[in-house]
């Protein structure tokens, strides 16, 4: 979307205020379906970087994903600019990829669709 929906938009700055961290929600990014919970971009942060920290090899990224202050912005009266996910799987055919889930960041003005809810698959 050129212009971000607006809807996202305020749902993004629910999440970014506190108020929730159990939002589900699937949108389509550049042919992709990601689907998952969001989560406050400061926390999303805080748990890549941990995740990098334990990494032998990548540990010296972590510290790139909480040098910026997410909240300062948010002070300052922006609006969000991306749509930070946990728990969220990429969905291939009948199947989440990862199938634990991952970490991802979206752009709101790439996401071409969305929906409320998290889509999972089962085989029964």
């Amino acid at each position: 979307m050129s212009n971000p929906d607006e809807l996202l938009v305020g749902i993004s700055a629910m999440v970014e205020s506190g108020q929730s961290n159990q939002m589900s929600l699937t949108v389509v990014v550049g042919g992709a379906v990601i689907t998952g919970r969001l989560a406050p971009e400061a926390m999303w942060r805080e748990r890549v970087s941990e995740v990098l920290k334990d990494s032998d090899h990548l540990d010296s990224f972590s510290g790139v994903f909480i040098a910026d202050r997410p909240r300062a912005r948010a002070n300052r009266g922006e609006a969000p600019t991306h749509l930070h996910f946990h728990l969220a799987r990429i969905l291939q055919g009948n199947i989440g990829i990862p199938e634990t889930g991952g970490m991802y960041r979206v752009a709101i003005k790439d996401v071409s669709a969305w929906t409320v809810g998290d889509f999972s698959y089962s085989d029964h």
